[in-house]
């Protein structure tokens, strides 16, 4: 199965995009389903239309399409958008061990990605891990110091956040 996404195709899901309204994800999904029917079991419009049932707050069937998805095999970019919002959609539906298992296996695959560490920030919060929550966001803020005011007070932040993960050691 290819991933592959060809200018066309690009240019069909941005126009998803441009024309989708929040509060009313029908069409949105109704134009992704087309393209999928278009283009059959590609594995990124079976992300797309997992997407589009995702923000119309359908997460049970959003979840459907981003496990097709992710059988189908997707690489790159994609997967890692796709491990996120799949994560999200199962801490939604309260299962946050299945949602941190998936943002283990995105933070082996995508070891720098902040989009991992914030929604892993977001289901340890929900998982009543409140430390490690804070530590995962305080190190995605001091990664970018530079475009922040925190200035010399990021080192020692950076300090907080480990001391944070481990537990809070003695």
């Amino acid at each position: 199965m290819t991933t592959d996404v060809t200018p066309e195709l690009a240019e069909a899901i941005q126009r998803g995009y441009d024309q989708r309204d929040r509060a009313n994800m029908a069409p949105t999904i109704a134009y992704f389903q087309a393209l999928l029917a278009e283009h059959p079991d590609h594995p990124v419009l079976v992300y797309e239309v997992g997407g589009a049932y995702d923000t119309a707050g359908q997460e049970e069937t959003a979840r459907g399409y981003y496990e097709r998805a992710l059988a189908l095999g997707l690489d790159g970019d994609v997967l890692r958008r796709c491990l996120c919002q799949y994560a999200s959609t199962l801490r939604w539906l309260g299962e946050l061990d299945k949602s941190l298992a998936v943002l283990e296996r995105a933070r082996r695959e995508f070891p720098d990605s902040d989009s991992v560490r914030v929604f892993r920030a977001l289901t340890l919060n929900d998982a009543q891990r409140p430390d490690e929550a804070v530590a995962e966001l305080l190190t995605v803020v001091t990664g970018h110091a530079e475009v922040t005011d925190l200035g010399r007070w990021a080192v020692g932040l950076r300090g907080l956040a480990q001391w944070l993960a481990d537990g809070r050691p003695e």
